[in-house]
């Protein structure tokens, strides 16, 4: 090899080398970048909080009950008084067995013209409760009104005393107002039917909105005038009735676990009535089940997030992966250009002092 090739030689494998070595920084930049997305991942991980599953005892709480004949109190607050007394607040329920209950919706069917239908179940004809008049009116009416009313429903034909059917209409229009602060009011008023019950040849009402069965979102079959769909309705039935009482003066015992036994009641004529306490626990079921499902919404989350992370990691590993072996063969790609170079360095030392020698 000559001189001035080997010197181009030499030239060739230094620019390769600085290119292999521009290269291998490169990547040891690549492994930077890819270990610095690794730490941060892993940091997102650390600072996940891990879902907790709720525990019942946080929504038991003790009560404390006592009965005051068929009424059954339960105390919601009890606030302490200087004096010694508490200030409390309680529950009252009863059940109701005249109360105003909701029934299985019915299907309705109307005829006639508009302005002037005619609503029936089955057979039967509903009529207004009350025959649409206050009390006042109810009392004023004549024998003859009576006898046009008994004729447009069976039930009020088995009602033959006047004043017997007065007292019915005074009883339902009672029933208006009941109906009406349960499930508020109707600008048309409310329609009745009495169904009877053969075996005890008693009469039940039931009772239907008017405003619903003339409302614009019910709809009717044209050829039969069925509703389309069921209409909410409603009799008389048992229900518990609760009443909240607030701000009650009361002295309480408690027995040596703290546990309230006995509770006074003072009234504001300082008059003092003394129940035993009963006590219990009950546990907010609908809150806890909904704190469950939040917590099995929140692992849900938790673990889709571990392993979309994860799959990250995973991805980053396998880069690194690539550019670690890519490193290691630039590192064998260099021993071989630093052998070479110094082979050719040492043919360059020969010709240099051969060529000297010559000229020496």
């Amino acid at each position: 090899m000559g001189m001035a090739a080997s010197q181009a030689r030499f030239l060739g494998l230094t620019a390769r080398k600085s290119n292999v070595e521009y290269e291998g920084q490169q990547v040891n930049q690549q492994r930077t970048t890819l270990s610095n997305q690794s730490a941060n991942y892993y940091n997102q991980l650390l600072g996940m909080t891990v879902p907790v599953p709720p525990s019942v005892s946080d929504y038991t709480k003790t009560v404390y009950s006592f009965t005051d004949g068929s009424l059954k109190n339960s105390i919601t607050t009890m606030i302490a008084q200087q004096d010694g007394t508490y200030l409390i607040s309680y529950t009252s329920s009863w059940q109701n067995d005249f109360a105003m209950i909701s029934t299985n919706p019915t299907v309705y069917t109307r005829t006639g013209e508009e302005g002037n239908y005619e609503y029936y179940v089955g057979g039967t004809k509903l009529r207004l409760l009350a025959d649409g008049k206050s009390i006042d009116e109810i009392n004023t009416m004549t024998s003859e009104e009576l006898q046009a009313l008994r004729e447009s429903d069976n039930y009020l034909k088995t009602i033959t005393d006047d004043k017997q059917l007065k007292n019915l209409l005074i009883e339902e229009s009672q029933y208006i107002s009941q109906l009406e602060d349960k499930y508020g009011e109707s600008q048309s008023g409310w329609m009745v039917r009495y169904v009877q019950n053969t075996t005890t040849n008693t009469w039940t009402p039931y009772f239907v909105n008017k405003d619903v069965l003339e409302s614009e979102s019910t709809t009717y079959n044209k050829d039969t005038g069925a509703s389309q769909s069921t209409i909410p309705t409603y009799t008389v039935g048992s229900a518990t009735e609760t009443e909240e009482i607030k701000g009650v003066n009361a002295r309480l015992e408690l027995d040596a676990s703290g546990r309230i036994i006995n509770i006074t009641i003072i009234d504001d004529a300082d008059n003092e009535r003394t129940y035993a306490v009963s006590t219990s626990t009950t546990t907010d079921q609908s809150a806890y089940d909904d704190a469950m499902n939040q917590y099995e919404y929140d692992k849900y989350e938790y673990d889709q997030y571990i392993q979309e992370i994860n799959a990250k990691i995973e991805i980053v590993q396998a880069q690194d992966k690539n550019l670690e072996l890519r490193l290691k063969q630039l590192d064998t790609e260099q021993d071989a250009i630093q052998t070479e170079m110094d082979a050719v360095q040492k043919v360059i030392e020969k010709n240099t002092e051969s060529t000297f020698k010559t000229f020496g």
